[in-house]
């Protein structure tokens, strides 16, 4: 989809959709170039969550983990980034905040529906474009089946891992500025072999269920 395009589409929220809305129904474009509208891969995750666990298990604090682990091997991996936007150091982790009030009406919920967009010129609803890229859905893939079922505490404190994207975002924000706390796909790439999965009995952090972006001193 070129970038005329692309302009034509304003985020719209599938809580939004009511019977008289009229819904364009041609085939949504498809999206074959890193990177990709994070709307579309955060759908892409939800929908291959669910037909993993058959049924809606990812809740919008999930959601944030799981679209960074994602973005995070993607990169790695490929050398490009996944998703469009930045990612931030919120008190829980990394967060896309375009795709954190996507979903934020879901609450702790698990997320039932999808993002969807709204064509400018038309005022018409109409789906967003579906992402075609083998090595994409298969990073979405591992995250889902290796993180997918780990509680909300457990996916914050392997986001929090010590020399980690969001541990080195928030320290070096402590001494230099740091705009937004954006986690540059720079420290992504350099720090993403820090994350790891905790062994304990329990969450250190519990169980949240919302985040909230850091206040800095």
């Amino acid at each position: 989809m070129s970038p005329e395009e692309s302009d034509m589409f304003t985020v719209c929220s599938a809580f939004t959709i009511r019977p008289n809305q009229h819904t364009e129904t041609k085939r949504p474009p498809v999206l074959m170039t890193p990177p990709y509208d994070a709307r579309s891969v955060a759908n892409l995750l939800l929908d291959i969550a669910q037909e993993r666990f058959r049924q809606p298990a990812i809740t919008n604090l999930a959601l944030q983990k799981l679209l960074y682990f994602t973005h995070g091997h993607y990169l790695v991996r490929t050398g490009k980034p996944l998703v469009t936007g930045a990612f931030e150091a919120w008190t829980y982790g990394p967060v896309h905040p375009a795709i954190y009030h996507e979903f934020k009406i879901a609450g702790a919920a698990p997320i039932t529906v999808r993002a969807i967009a709204r064509n400018v010129m038309t005022g018409a609803l109409q789906a967003l474009p579906t992402v075609q890229d083998d090595e994409a859905e298969r990073q979405v893939r591992f995250v889902v089946e290796a993180y997918g079922r780990l509680s909300a505490g457990r996916l914050v404190e392997i986001s929090h891992a010590e020399r980690g994207p969001w541990w080195t975002t928030v320290n070096k924000a402590k001494t230099s500025v740091a705009l937004g706390l954006r986690i540059s796909d720079t420290v992504t790439k350099e720090c993403f072999r820090f994350q790891k999965v905790t062994v304990g009995p329990e969450s250190r952090v519990g169980e949240p269920d919302d985040d909230k972006p850091l206040i800095r001193d």
